[in-house]
């Protein structure tokens, strides 16, 4: 069975994790904070925080901005539920609204849902590609827009509108007009889960990018408090000679990486453009220029060259949409390539579809382009350790599958 998406742990990372075992410093400590710089330099933003999940990244950000009950969150219906999931915790209300043919989010939409509880307009960078940040940018700055921005909080009167936080749980290494992702917007966050392009088993980050007047280092500070549970050292600065005694400051969370992820996520980064990316690449070529063959083939696109457009996804997944399928003969085309030991997924089904948002009023006949392009979705394996002639089986179970499917018609 060809799995969906394993991660690659192989001598390298073995012996990076058991050096740490052997270090006497597992949890957050001198790997982690090293982890942090790295990722700052890749990315090109002002500081980075790394902490055990991306979920619990866009939820401190929620929290340092003050979002509240009464409060609204804008956000594409087209993503996974903790995009929507922690503005829930926050007490806030998640506004849904459709995507583009690419999957990621459409402007107008937001426009169109902007009111004055707005506070954080979240895009997601869906599959790896990065969402149009300009025109997101433009749009928060707009004067008619900024007018109708209502603070609340210290954080809210100095920025002076919308927040934009991007959930870039797929698009490390992504690029926009010549920046990486993590440094195209306010605050950037990124998954580090196994099945991510760069993963540390479990875990993520914060990369903060604010503008001036902020001071992007001074926030770090706060969100490290905010991050263990409000208490003002961590392990590391207890440490030193009698520096024993702490404070805490504020009902904080635990939600920091420990060394041993970060060991992880050292190695990984270290060869993650010259050559996770490259591979991840050479894979998503592959299927599209087998696929492009059949009719029934939609194809993603990978590079945009347009003027004053240019991207490079992150190439995290490869999904795949059958022309004119609805969604129960998308299903049973899956069932048809499972069959043939082939995994393969779909991403996603649209939260306004589960059945907690359901409870709470969402209904995905107001998301219209959203449920067509998850009717008819089916995502690849993409992984580093894809041989080529596993890429060919996967390409042969999709084609007799779905030629299967559409034959019986």
């Amino acid at each position: 069975m060809i799995p969906f998406s394993p991660p690659r742990i192989d001598q390298e990372i073995i012996d990076a994790v058991t050096e740490t075992l052997k270090s006497g410093w597992i949890t957050t400590g001198p790997k982690t904070k090293l982890f942090e710089k790295k990722l700052t330099e890749y990315c090109g933003n002002k500081a980075t925080l790394c902490l055990n999940s991306a979920t619990a990244g866009l939820e401190l950000m929620l929290r340092w901005f003050g979002v509240k009950e009464g409060d609204e969150v804008i956000l594409p219906a087209y993503t996974y539920s903790a995009t929507a999931n922690v503005i829930i915790h926050c007490g806030a209300k998640p506004v849904f609204v459709d995507v583009n043919d690419d999957f990621n989010i459409n402007i107008i939409e937001i426009e169109k849902a902007i009111t004055s509880k707005t506070k954080v307009i979240m895009p997601v960078d869906f599959g790896g590609m990065p969402c149009d940040y300009q025109s997101i940018q433009a749009l928060v700055e707009k004067k008619e827009i900024k007018e109708k921005f209502s603070t609340t909080t210290s954080e809210q009167k100095m920025l002076g509108r919308i927040l934009i936080l991007s959930d870039a749980a797929h698009s490390l290494g992504a690029w926009y007009h010549g920046k990486r992702t993590g440094s195209l917007t306010d605050v950037s966050v990124f998954s580090f889960h196994a099945v991510k392009n760069l993963t540390t088993a479990e875990g993520g980050s914060i990369a903060l990018n604010l503008p001036l007047p902020f001071n992007n280092d001074e926030i770090y500070q706060k969100l490290c408090v905010k991050a263990l549970h409000g208490q003002d050292k961590d392990a590391l600065a207890k440490t030193q000679k009698g520096n024993w005694r702490y404070d805490v400051v504020e009902a904080g969370y635990k939600c920091n990486m420990t060394d041993i992820l970060a060991s992880i996520g050292l190695v990984e980064l270290k060869r993650y453009d010259n050559d996770t990316l490259k591979k991840r690449k050479w894979i998503c070529e592959k299927y599209s220029e087998a696929l492009t063959q059949y009719e029934w083939a939609i194809l993603p696109k990978y590079e945009l060259r347009i003027t004053n457009y240019e991207l490079e996804s992150s190439y995290h997944l490869y999904p795949l949409r059958i022309k004119n399928v609805s969604e129960e003969q998308r299903d049973a085309i899956l069932q048809k390539i499972f069959n043939r030991d082939v995994s393969v997924n779909v991403h996603f089904i649209p939260v306004p579809m589960m059945s907690f948002y359901k409870s709470l009023g969402y209904d995905i006949k107001n998301y219209p382009n959203t449920f067509r392009l998850y009717s008819n979705e089916i995502s690849l394996p993409v992984y580093y350790d894809l041989l080529e002639n596993q890429v060919e089986q996967v390409i042969m179970a999709v084609s007799e599958s779905v030629d299967e499917i559409i034959k019986s018609k």
